[in-house]
């Protein structure tokens, strides 16, 4: 069962990415390639419109993936956060301005807004909670059972 709160989470999530999304392909697509590092080896709008559709794509799975697949769509949606991160990092070091972020302090909290995103995934899709789950059913299929469930030889 997922909780109200987490449920929010994810369909406020779903809806930002979706709309995010679908700015890139419209009304923010030059304030997006401000995001694009000028060192990575493609044309940034395009990089722009992929990244756009990814994020809508991204998004409707959120909203849309049953729930029993929902904790691989909060790993995929933290690692997408994680892979546009040098994006964000570029955009602090070379000083672009985009979206209002026309200061180094502000574009330096950009940066630290990153991290609650990939946790904000990771939390709402249950993510963790299946990841700690898998682990543990790992940890007991190793041969043994856990301490704690074994029981002395003549207690049989």
């Amino acid at each position: 069962m997922t909780s109200l709160p987490r449920t929010l989470a994810r369909i406020a999530l779903g809806g930002a990415l979706a709309f995010a999304g679908t700015t890139h392909l419209t009304v923010a697509r030059e304030e997006f390639q401000a995001q694009v590092p000028p060192w990575f080896p493609a044309d940034a709008d395009a990089v722009v419109v992929v990244s756009g559709w990814v994020e809508i794509a991204l998004g409707l799975a959120l909203l849309a993936v049953p729930q029993r697949h929902r904790w691989l769509v909060g790993w995929v949606v933290a690692a997408f956060f994680v892979a546009i991160f040098p994006g964000n990092i570029s955009q602090f070091l070379t000083g672009t301005d985009g979206f209002g972020l026309d200061t180094d302090r502000a574009r330096a909290l950009r940066l630290l807004f990153q991290p609650v995103l990939v946790v904000w995934a990771l939390w709402s899709t249950g993510a963790w909670r299946a990841w700690r789950a898998r682990r543990a059913a790992a940890a007991t299929d190793d041969g043994a059972r856990p301490v704690s469930a074994r029981r002395a030889p003549h207690e049989g």
